[in-house]
C-alpha cells in the first residue's frame, strides 16, 4: 500500500475552504401573511408582489463548515464583523448579480445590538460603491426569533415592531441586510415597509440563512 503524503497541497486546501464557504440556496420570500394576519399592521391573506422581497442570499448556512466561527465570532464574541466576511459578501453579491442591481443598502435593525449590523451594512456598502442610509427602527425590543414555538408566533413577534424612521426613501432596488434570518418574517415585514413607502426592489442578503424556520 503507497504511503499516505506527508505534505499539504495548498490549492486543494484553498478549494476545499471555498466549497465549504459557498451556497447556493436562496432566501425565498414569504408570500403569504400568518393565519389570523398582522393585526397592529393590518394585513392579512396574500402579500401583493409588488410588496414582496425578491429572493436573497445567504453567505453561509447556519450549523454548516465554512463561514460560521467567524460569524458566531463577531456576533458573540467581538460585537464586530470581520473585515473577511464583509469582503466575502462583496464578492457574493457580485456573482450573484440580481437584476435589477441594489442602487442603495439598508440593514435591519436591532435594540438589542444597536451598532452590529448596520456598521456590517455600511461597510459592505462602502465596498460596493453604493450609497448607505438607515431607515428602518426597531419600535420595541422583542424576545429573539428563536424563542419562539412556531412560525405564528415569530410573525407576531414582529408585527409592529419595525417601523421607517426616514421622511423620504430613495427609489431603487435596495440590498436589505442582515446577520441572522431565522424565520423570515422580520425580513418580509421589512420588505413591506420599504416597498409600500416607494423603494424599489427589495433584494435581502444575510450573514447565515439558520434552519429554525417554519
Amino acid at each position: 500500500m503507497p504511503s499516505l503524503p506527508t505534505t499539504t497541497d495548498l490549492a486543494l486546501v484553498r478549494e476545499a475552504v471555498a466549497y465549504l464557504r459557498r451556497t447556493s440556496l436562496p432566501i425565498e420570500p414569504r408570500r403569504q401573511w400568518p393565519a389570523g394576519g398582522m393585526p397592529q399592521y393590518r394585513l392579512t391573506g396574500r402579500i401583493a408582489a409588488e410588496l414582496r422581497a425578491q429572493p436573497g442570499k445567504p453567505l453561509y448556512i447556519w450549523g454548516d463548515a465554512g463561514w460560521g466561527s467567524l460569524v458566531r465570532q463577531g456576533k458573540y464574541r467581538d460585537r464586530h464583523f470581520a473585515d473577511e466576511l464583509v469582503e466575502a459578501c462583496a464578492v457574493l453579491v457580485r456573482e450573484w448579480n440580481p437584476q435589477p442591481a441594489p442602487a442603495w443598502v439598508t440593514c435591519i435593525p436591532s435594540l438589542r445590538h444597536p451598532d452590529l449590523v448596520p456598521d456590517l451594512a455600511r461597510r459592505l456598502a462602502a465596498a460596493l460603491n453604493l450609497p448607505f442610509d438607515e431607515v428602518l427602527a426597531k419600535t420595541d425590543n422583542r424576545p429573539e426569533q428563536k424563542t419562539m414555538a412556531n412560525s405564528t408566533q415569530q410573525a407576531r413577534n414582529i408585527d409592529g415592531s419595525l417601523a421607517l424612521s426616514a421622511q423620504a426613501l430613495r427609489g431603487g432596488p435596495v440590498l436589505l441586510v442582515d446577520d441572522m434570518v431565522d424565520s423570515r418574517w422580520t425580513l418580509t415585514v421589512a420588505a413591506w415597509l420599504l416597498r409600500s413607502h416607494g423603494s424599489g426592489e427589495v433584494l435581502p442578503l444575510a450573514l447565515a440563512l439558520a434552519g429554525h424556520d417554519e
